[in-house]
């Protein structure tokens, strides 16, 4: 597949659930110091839907080509988003790559559970046990951030992650893939599974599921490694 013909300088970002996307603060300012423009979408995640919609609503603020890099569910948003013709690849960082058809309950129930703290509201959203948080998301983040994380989680509706994915976009987009060895989001058994179906460029490193937070430097040099890529 040829590269993209601009050189590609617009990264834009989709955080994933429980997690929103401030923590994405040091890989952004790494990027920028290195010429690049960074987006961070924050979805409303009350629906696939409007979290693509949100998506392509940044996007289309771009000047040129964009890498779309995603986390954890915004793997399923990039997956149905990136199909955009000024998204020159797909990045995905801890995150789920699904086939069509699929959607993130099926894909997460194909290995042994990573976590046991997922729970449900009243009104249909999810939210990982306080408890468990630190440990199960963020086990190499100093402690007083991860509490603050637990604290300040975002829910997902359920209904999103029943939603089945349409035309995936890595099925015609160049894709990169980061797996953390540690994960207990994701299982990084599932991770790797994904990641060979779609062909990406993959790097494993020893980390949590919030690797974005606590290795910066290896996520924006993946980042950086998929639009130099793009733009030879």
């Amino acid at each position: 597949m040829p590269a993209h013909a601009d050189p590609v300088k617009n990264v834009v970002i989709v955080h994933g659930a429980l997690a929103d996307g401030s923590g994405w603060r040091k890989v952004h300012d790494l990027l920028e110091d290195k010429g690049y423009n960074v987006t961070i979408v924050q979805p409303p995640m009350a629906s696939l839907e409007d979290d693509v919609s949100a998506t392509h609503r940044i996007l289309d603020l771009q000047d040129g080509p964009s890498v779309l890099v995603a986390h954890s569910y915004g793997g399923m948003v990039v997956t149905q988003a990136g199909s955009r013709e000024n998204v020159a690849g797909l990045v995905y960082v801890a995150a789920f790559q699904p086939d069509e058809g699929e959607n993130l309950l099926d894909l997460a129930g194909r290995t042994p559970p990573a976590t046991t703290g997922i729970k449900a509201t009243g009104d249909g959203f999810l939210y990982l046990d306080p408890q468990v948080f630190a440990a199960d998301f963020a086990a190499d983040v100093p402690a007083a951030d991860a509490r603050f994380m637990a604290s300040s989680q975002v829910l997902p509706s359920k209904a999103a992650f029943e939603t089945k994915i349409k035309n995936p976009a890595w099925k015609s987009k160049r894709s990169w893939a980061l797996v953390p060895t540690d994960d207990r989001a994701i299982h990084p058994e599932l991770m790797r599974s994904m990641a060979e179906r779609a062909g990406s460029t993959t790097v494993e490193i020893k980390g949590s599921h919030a690797v974005f937070m606590a290795q910066p430097d290896a996520v924006a040099g993946l980042i950086e490694d998929a639009a130099t890529s793009l733009s030879k």
